[in-house]
């Protein structure tokens, strides 16, 4: 069983292996590895670019890569933890426009927002525990730490937000996945609103609540969806922080909800082992069934509960999350994979 502090414990132990690349791409800007076969299954095929955004590690080096938005000039953005840059901006192509620190050594979560015609960036930190709102240039507009209005929190070494949602009217969502298992809504000025989960085996509680975004699929009523990573579930909430369902996905240790039209993406950061490197993506239809897993095995179900799925072998190393661009070709991010850089899937 893996538990939750695993993935940091994995870190310590695995840090001399983490310094050695898992992955030796080819010089920058020789000749792209591709691998033969498409991944995926159904609809959702995928043939595998492993040399997209590689790039001299000399000008862009990169430690962990965590998570992908794209902008509305199609410009795909990327955090890392190197404190040269914790954000990448590529074009589609590949090739990065630009590059910003926010003197953040664990940058993770990524969220962005057009509001009044201006597009935004919400980025956490769990290592320095705080978070930030900035302009797609790299200028701070808010930077808050934890939240003194909850009790259990005492100080701000509690606190490690890995994610945040923005909801339509401003108010934003952060998901304190590596803390208390908080998820604390704001005002569109940072102004503590309420709380709501915090650890624990209850339908309304996580588990790790890692990743977190506002599902509009219904339009009439927009929800939260949550995971729980370490339980592989995700969890449904209100926009008050009311429970509403819990979807299981055994074997899935999820990290965050990806919506792209009526089908939800996510990334499977490790199915059994942190140690053996066998994540993949998942694609699921409205009904929450799981209908491909590039990388992995085809998605099957005894009645209603999922089989667990098994990794391929040669597609992923912890894949962290995923970036859906709009002719459905997908773009991943990896964490803890020999500082590689993000691997690109075009949909066949």
């Amino acid at each position: 069983m893996i538990k939750k502090n695993s993935r940091r414990s994995f870190i310590k132990k695995a840090s001399l292996l983490a310094s050695i690349p898992l992955y030796i791409p080819s010089l920058y800007g020789a000749s792209k590895t591709v691998l033969n076969d498409p991944i995926g299954h159904g609809d959702f095929k995928f043939e595998v670019n492993k040399d997209w955004g590689v790039q001299n590690s000399n000008t862009y080096p990169v430690n962990h890569c965590h998570e992908m938005v794209m902008d509305s000039k199609n410009r795909i953005i990327l955090t890392t933890t190197h404190p040269k840059n914790n954000i990448l901006i590529y074009d589609r192509s590949g090739k990065v426009l630009d590059s910003w620190g926010l003197n953040y050594p664990g940058a993770h979560g990524l969220s962005i927002v057009d509001q009044g015609g201006e597009e935004f960036l919400f980025v956490t930190d769990p290592d320095s525990n705080k978070f930030c709102k900035t302009t797609l240039k790299g200028e701070k507009l808010i930077e808050l730490s934890y939240p003194k209005e909850i009790k259990a929190y005492s100080n701000a070494s509690q606190f490690k937000p890995t994610e945040i949602a923005v909801a339509e009217n401003g108010d934003f969502y952060v998901a304190d996945g590596y803390g208390l298992d908080y998820v604390i809504q704001y005002d569109s000025k940072g102004n503590y609103i309420r709380h709501f989960g915090g650890h624990g085996n209850g339908d309304d509680l996580f588990d790790c609540c890692h990743g977190i975004t506002i599902d509009n699929r219904d339009s009439s009523n927009p929800t939260l969806l949550i995971s729980s990573r370490s339980k592989n579930e995700f969890k449904r909430f209100s926009l008050d922080g009311k429970w509403i369902e819990t979807i299981k996905l055994p074997g899935c240790y999820v990290c965050r909800p990806v919506i792209k039209g009526d089908f939800l993406l996510f990334a499977v950061i490790v199915t059994k082992d942190w140690g053996a490197y066998d994540g993949m993506l998942a694609v699921l239809d409205k009904n929450n069934k799981v209908v491909s897993f590039p990388g992995g095995s085809i998605p099957s179900y005894n009645e209603k509960t999922l089989i667990k799925p098994e990794y391929d072998q040669v597609s992923f190393r912890n894949p962290h999350d995923v970036c859906v661009d709009n002719d459905w070709n997908l773009y991943v991010p990896q964490w803890n994979s020999g500082k590689t850089y993000p691997i690109k899937l075009t949909r066949v």
